[in-house]
C-alpha cells in the first residue's frame, strides 16, 4: 500500500541513471511511487542491495523481495547478515550458513507469476568468508600459517568493518559464480546492521587500507640496510608497542603481516572491484527506513551518499507505517467527542475508543509529515510504503504478504 495515489507516475528501473533516479527528478509534486515489480522483473538488474540503519526491517524486506522475484520467474539468491536468524525460520530452513540453501514451497504459477523461478538463501559467515579468501589467494602452507595465527583469528572475527567487508566479498563471489555458470540472475543483499548505514560503503576501503597500509609495513618490517636512524626509530616504536600490547601480541602481529604480505595488494584490488560492481547499471540500491525521524534522517544521508558515489538508487522503502484508522472523524473531532462523553460518564468505553482513534490518527499524520519532509528534500526518490502487520513475519506466507504490500497490491 502506498501513500501516493495510483495516478502518480511510477518510476521504473529504466528511468534511473547514475547519481539520480531519472527524469522524474525535475518534476514538481510528490515523489513517484516505487514500481517494485518492474524492478524485480527487469532482466538488466542483477543485484539489489537493501541498506539502511539497524532495526528498520532490511532482512524482512530483502527476503520478501527475493521470494516475490523468484515466484515471478527469476533465479534468486538472498544473502542475509542477520544475528537473530529470523530469515531461516521464515523460509522454513533449519540452518542457514555460508552455502546457498534451496527454499521449498514456492508458488511457480498463477496470476502474475511465471514458471522457472527458484530461490536459495544463505547467511554470511564472516570468518568462513575471510578464510575462503585466504585459501583462494595463498598456497596451502601459507594459508594454514595465516589461518592459525592468533592475530588473524581476532581480525577475521571481530575487527571493526570486517562483517561489512566480507558481505561484499561474498557478493563478489556470488556474482562471479552467477556470471560463470548462470546459477542466478538476481542477487538480493541484506546489509549488516551497522551503527551507521554509511559504514556499509566505507568498510571495504577501510579494511583494505588497514591491511595494505604502509604504516603497518614500516612498523612491523625490520629495517633493511645500514640506516641506523631508521633502525633506532623502529626499535623505539617496537619497544613502546611491547609495553602497550605485550611481546606475544606484537610477535603474532609481525608473524601475521609477514605471512600475509603477498595478499595485501589483492585486498585493495578486490575492494575496488566491489565498489565498481556496486556502481554498475545492473545494481539497484533500495534504502529501507522506518517512519521515524532518526531512521528517515539516516535514509536521507544514505541517499545523498549514494549520489556522491555515483551509485544507482532505485528508491526508498518505508516499513511498518501505521495504518490509517477507519472512519471519517479527525483527531480533533474524536478528542472533542471523547471529552463530551467523559463529562457525562467518566467510565465511558466509547470515550476511550474515541481517544484511541485520535491517538492513532495523530500518529498517522506525524508519519505522513515525516515522509512529506523527506520527499520535499529528495523529490526524485520513488517510495513504497509498507503498513505495519499485526504480527511478526515467521513463514513464507508472511514474506509473501510483505512482498505484495511492497508492490502496492
Amino acid at each position: 500500500m502506498s501513500s501516493t495515489p495510483r495516478s502518480t507516475p511510477r518510476s521504473t528501473p529504466r528511468d534511473r541513471s547514475r547519481g539520480r533516479v531519472g527524469p522524474l527528478a525535475s518534476r514538481p509534486g510528490p515523489a513517484p511511487e516505487l514500481d517494485v515489480d518492474a524492478l524485480l522483473d527487469d532482466p538488466g538488474i542483477g543485484i539489489i542491495v537493501c541498506c539502511g540503519s539497524g532495526g528498520v526491517g532490511k532482512t524482512t524486506t530483502s527476503a520478501a523481495l527475493a521470494l516475490r522475484a523468484a515466484e515471478r520467474g527469476r533465479r534468486v539468491v538472498v544473502l542475509t547478515i542477520d544475528p537473530a536468524k529470523r530469515l531461516a525460520q521464515s523460509m522454513g530452513i533449519e540452518q542457514l550458513d555460508n552455502t546457498p540453501r534451496p527454499v521449498a514451497g514456492l508458488r511457480t504459477n498463477g496470476k502474475g507469476n511465471r514458471k522457472g523461478g527458484g530461490l536459495d538463501a544463505m547467511m554470511l559467515d564472516m570468518k568462513r568468508t575471510f578464510d575462503e579468501v585466504v585459501e583462494s589467494q595463498a598456497t596451502p602452507e601459507k594459508a594454514q600459517q595465516i589461518l592459525s595465527n592468533p592475530f588473524y583469528i581476532a581480525l577475521s572475527s571481530s575487527f571493526a568493518g570486517t562483517q561489512e567487508y566480507m558481505a561484499m566479498e561474498k557478493l563478489g563471489q556470488l556474482h562471479a559464480d552467477a556470471q560463470r555458470d548462470g546459477s542466478y540472475d538476481l542477487i538480493v543483499v541484506d546489509t549488516p546492521p551497522s551503527r551507521s548505514a554509511l559504514d556499509f560503503l566505507d568498510a571495504p576501503e577501510r579494511l583494505s587500507s588497514f591491511l595494505d597500509g604502509r604504516f603497518i609495513r614500516l612498523l612491523l618490517t625490520p629495517a633493511k640496510g645500514p640506516a641506523r636512524m631508521m633502525t633506532a626509530g623502529l626499535g623505539l616504536i617496537t619497544g613502546a608497542l611491547n609495553k602497550v600490547l605485550g611481546a606475544q601480541v606484537l610477535r603474532d602481529m609481525q608473524t601475521f603481516v609477514a605471512a600475509f604480505d603477498t595478499l595485501f595488494g589483492g585486498f585493495r584490488q578486490r575492494a575496488q572491484k566491489t565498489f565498481e560492481l556496486l556502481q554498475a547499471d545492473g545494481t539497484a540500491f533500495l534504502v529501507v527506513a522506518a517512519p521515524e525521524p532518526d531512521a528517515l534522517r539516516e535514509a536521507a544521508y544514505f541517499v545523498e551518499r549514494l549520489a556522491e558515489d555515483d551509485m544507482p538508487l532505485a528508491g526508498l522503502v518505508v516499513n511498518r507505517a501505521s495504518p490509517e484508522p477507519s472512519g471519517a472523524l479527525s483527531a480533533d473531532e474524536a478528542m472533542a467527542a471523547a471529552a463530551r462523553l467523559r463529562q457525562q460518564d467518566p467510565s465511558s468505553l466509547t470515550a476511550g475508543l474515541l481517544r484511541l482513534h485520535a491517538d492513532r490518527s495523530r500518529i498517522v499524520q506525524r508519519e505522513e509529515q515525516l515522509r512529506a519532509r523527506f520527499a520535499a528534500a529528495h523529490p526524485q526518490v520513488p517510495t513504497a510504503v509498507v503498513p505495519a502487520l499485526a504480527g511478526d513475519v515467521h513463514d513464507l506466507a508472511g514474506l509473501r504478504r510483505v512482498g505484495q504490500l511492497l508492490a502496492g497490491a
